[in-house]
């Protein structure tokens, strides 16, 4: 009996942590696009915060309020890029400007 409840509180420590684990490799970056490597589909951002990283894209990659990867440059700023950690490298799940939503006329109601 004893060994059926450590076995049991040992699975439950290992499912706690699980999701633990896959959820830690998402993040997300902000900042300016460096360079873009358009053969290898990957572009460099500078994230003020974190420095530059280089990001994979791949068909699944979402875009929004840019035009693919094709509208993509150096220099764009305010892009946000949501990644996942895979094979070592950052893979890009969404792509976006930020900003450009809301009410901008200094009203509250």
């Amino acid at each position: 009996m004893k060994k059926l409840i450590a076995t049991i509180c040992a699975l439950a420590a290992v499912a706690a942590v699980a999701p633990a684990t896959s959820s830690a490799a998402t993040r997300q970056f902000e900042g300016t696009v460096v360079s873009v490597d358009r053969s290898g589909h990957t572009f460099r951002l500078r994230d003020h915060e974190r420095g530059t990283v280089r990001i994979r894209v791949t068909s699944s990659t979402r875009f929004h309020r840019i035009s693919g990867f094709s509208g993509l440059r150096a220099r764009l700023t305010r892009v946000e890029a949501n990644v996942k950690r895979s094979g070592g490298r950052w893979v890009a799940t969404l792509v976006e400007r930020s900003g450009g939503g809301g009410r901008h006329r200094g009203n509250d109601d």
